[in-house]
């Protein structure tokens, strides 16, 4: 490999900002992203203020953020990395159906992953976000978007999180924007929506930015739970 061929390799990494009040845990995820060729981990952050500062100085292209951490929270972090459009944020959870997750789709959040996910998941993870395809794992999705519509939090039990509000009008979507979020609110990936619907990935692609846009929200995660809330899945 020539010396020009290895600096467009890491020019094509996907950069990574790991958020997790342990230190321990930070070696353990740094370690585990390093050993593959294609992410390079470019910062770290103990705390929520921290990550956003480290978000708007390396433009990294995936935070990976711990939901709770003392000093400073991974929502609030997460809000204004979103807000910004400083980097994807891949959110880290417990999942005992943990209240903070609901809180972490109103800010913004491109994906949710279990701290106890396999090396492997938190890779494919990683690289799902940073591709735009905020869906990690359907399942974690179903079960935090169901337990988000069923039971809305108040600010006492939510801690922080944005209390339901009832459902606006969806705009003009298309026939078939509808469907695309429709399976967004299943928890679909793009690869599962163009074998569902027999179109092509960048077809699907094309379908979801605009659904975005005329739904005016910036993930995936935000349109599943407006899909949610409209009945569609």
């Amino acid at each position: 490999m020539t010396a020009e061929t290895g600096d467009h390799a890491k020019a094509d990494r996907i950069t990574v900002v790991l958020a997790d009040d342990h230190s321990s845990v930070r070696a353990g995820l740094r370690l585990i992203l390093e050993t593959a060729e294609d992410v390079a981990v470019v910062g770290e952050a103990a705390d929520g203020p921290t990550a956003v500062a480290q978000a708007r100085a390396l433009r990294p292209d995936v935070v990976l953020m711990d939901a709770r951490m003392p000093g400073g929270d991974g929502i609030a972090a997460t809000r204004e990395i979103v807000a910004q459009e400083l980097a994807q944020v891949l959110m880290l959870t417990t999942f005992d159906v943990d209240e903070v997750v609901f809180g972490a789709l109103r800010a913004g959040a491109a994906g949710f992953l279990l701290k106890s996910a396999e090396p492997d998941q938190l890779l494919d993870g990683v690289r799902a976000v940073a591709h735009g395809d905020g869906v990690v794992a359907p399942e974690v999705t179903r079960r935090v978007l169901e337990a988000f519509v069923a039971a809305p939090l108040n600010a006492e039990t939510a801690q922080g999180a944005v209390p339901s509000a009832p459902a606006p009008p969806l705009p003009g979507l298309t026939e078939r924007e509808t469907e695309v979020l429709a399976a967004l609110g299943k928890g679909a990936s793009n690869a599962q929506i163009a074998a569902q619907l027999t179109v092509s990935l960048p077809t699907v692609k094309t379908h979801v930015s605009n659904v975005l846009t005329k739904l005016h929200v910036t993930t995936r995660m935000q349109a599943a739970v407006i899909a949610r809330e409209h009945g569609l899945a």
